[in-house]
């Protein structure tokens, strides 16, 4: 008997985890040079100034964005409604402060992108397509027509070699067969 594990799963994951720290060593190289450029051209003072005030009015932002969201889920939940979008505005929102802890103005711009609420609706359509991409992925691809897996045939499935083995053999003439159970 031999079943051996789909190994495109880590194959998939390794592209996000290079991205990821692809991006983790660029954002502060590209931070560092954003504020270069811009206290060149307006100088330290008012780079500080602009870092600091975007930073609080985000984080004032943020907060209150956050306690919208806390309100619209708690209304979604006492209604027994799913509350899909109020969670990935959470989400969203987490990120989006996380991102303003940060110093520098790249990080803010797009921090500012996930807590601004005229903004928030593309990022959260977004995030749920994205989400739902990958869940189909995972469970096993996206469902083609006739509710088949697109590019598998019919019946098409994970084979495992076994035999079937009865724990109690059939009686002899005469005897009576033994309970079932432990």
């Amino acid at each position: 008997m031999s079943t051996t594990a789909p190994s495109g799963s880590t194959a998939r994951r390794r592209p996000v985890l290079r991205w990821v720290l692809l991006a983790l060593v660029l954002l502060p190289l590209i931070e560092i040079a954003v504020l270069v450029a811009v206290g060149r051209s307006i100088g330290l003072w008012w780079t500080l100034f602009l870092v600091v005030a975007v930073a609080v009015l985000g984080t004032w932002l943020a907060r209150r964005e956050s306690s919208r969201t806390y309100r619209a889920l708690q209304q979604a939940l006492s209604s027994g409604r799913m509350p899909a979008d109020e969670v990935t505005d959470a989400i969203l929102l987490t990120v989006g402060g996380l991102l303003l802890l940060l110093p520098g103005f790249v990080s803010d711009v797009l921090a500012l992108l996930l807590v601004l609420p005229f903004t928030r609706p593309a990022a959260r359509r977004l995030l749920q397509a994205l989400v739902a991409s990958r869940a189909l992925t995972v469970v096993g691809g996206p469902v083609g027509p006739g509710g088949r897996r697109a590019g598998r045939p019919p019946g098409a499935g994970t084979v495992i070699d076994g035999e079937i083995v009865d724990e109690h053999p059939p009686p002899r003439d005469g005897e009576s067969r033994p309970p079932l159970g432990p």
